[in-house]
């Protein structure tokens, strides 16, 4: 990714979809795997495993994979699944990424985790108002993922308008201390707007993606 490389010192969270990738199932997961490998040895600091259509038992099999791939390259590098508790303690992920409603609450995954004798887990949250941030603030989310920026698109057409740099610039004030990730439309090119604003990274799925 290129932000990669003239955004070394922010926060980075590359989300996934191997649906982006050709192919079948097979080669779209082997794929994933090979573009996780990648991240990690550009020590990306999170990376989110968001296959939502897959089963637990599938999710959990990939997120192995993907942890060891991570492994493999000795990076920091931290995964988390995106919405699936129990896959994220059968795999032992590095964490979990919650929706903004989830009934979980960062503290009740930290407990869970402490009870199967895991590693203290990185816990994030989506947010797309400042209402929200206000609840995953009060309940000491790690970091916050705010969107959409910069708007959402699927397929080339707008489907969600944009939040906009004020409303960045409001959940990050909001936060504090807790570090916010812009998503959403987020480029290269706006990227040090968001910074600006005061994010401390930024998160997305092109890009950081390298499409085969």
């Amino acid at each position: 990714m290129p932000a990669a490389t003239t955004l070394i010192d922010v926060l980075r969270c590359a989300i996934t979809d191997r649906t982006v990738f050709s192919g079948d199932e097979s080669q779209r997961q082997n794929a994933l795997l090979r573009q996780v490998s990648l991240w990690a040895r550009k020590r990306i600091d999170l990376i989110q495993l968001r296959e939502k259509d897959l089963t637990p038992a599938d999710l959990t099999y990939l997120a192995i994979q993907a942890l060891a791939a991570i492994a493999a390259q000795s990076s920091p590098t931290r995964l988390l699944i995106n919405g699936s508790f129990q896959a994220a303690l059968d795999s032992r992920a590095h964490g979990l990424h919650l929706p903004s409603h989830s009934p979980l609450l960062p503290d009740d995954v930290r407990r869970r985790y402490l009870s199967f004798g895991l590693p203290h887990p990185t816990v994030t949250v989506s947010c797309h108002s400042l209402a929200e941030v206000h609840i995953a603030h009060r309940n000491r989310a790690d970091a916050i993922l705010f969107a959409p920026v910069f708007g959402k698109t699927v397929n080339g057409q707008l489907v969600t308008p944009a939040a906009g740099l004020d409303a960045l610039r409001e959940a990050c004030l909001a936060a504090a201390p807790i570090p916010v990730y812009a998503l959403g439309g987020v480029t290269e090119e706006n990227a040090p707007q968001c910074l600006a604003a005061g994010a401390a990274g930024i998160a997305g799925i092109r890009l950081f993606t390298n499409v085969e």
